[in-house]
């Protein structure tokens, strides 16, 4: 039960077109009462807005952020197949079709590894993949 921050991204030089109200109207069709929160960015050390929000999938609560520069969204604290069902819930309702999902973890990003395709497979096998790229980051000894 590996937990690390799943970050999830378009492809170098394309964009799903994400915004804010389209993220949180999806979330909310899940969860009227949801938590979300949009920070403008303007009272810390790091400038451009983000937004943060909890998602229940499957009874577990996950916290999530989104920027829109870089575009991307990511889930903290979470298992590999916490993860793959939170890919298949933003590719099947927020990413456009046909538009591919990269992704990386904070332990491939300390560790430089490059983002790699989500697979276009069940969630088991998308699961595998990210626990596959976890051991390729070398941080399980």
């Amino acid at each position: 039960k590996l937990r690390t921050m799943y970050v999830f991204t378009p492809p170098n030089g394309q964009s799903w077109g994400l915004t804010y109200e389209g993220l949180e109207s999806k979330l909310r069709e899940r969860d009227p009462d949801g938590f979300i929160r949009v920070d403008d960015g303007t009272d810390g050390p790091v400038s451009g807005s983000s937004m943060h929000f909890g998602i229940t999938l499957d009874g577990e609560q996950l916290d999530g952020m989104a920027l829109l520069s870089p575009e991307g969204v990511s889930v903290k604290d979470c298992t590999a197949q916490s993860a793959a069902r939170f890919v298949l819930w933003l590719r099947n309702i927020v990413v456009p079709a046909g538009t591919a999902v990269m992704f990386n973890t904070e332990w491939g990003l300390e560790a430089d590894l490059p983002d790699a395709p989500v697979p276009d497979a069940t969630r088991p096998r998308i699961a595998a993949a990210f626990v596959e790229h976890l051991v390729r980051t070398g941080d399980l000894d």
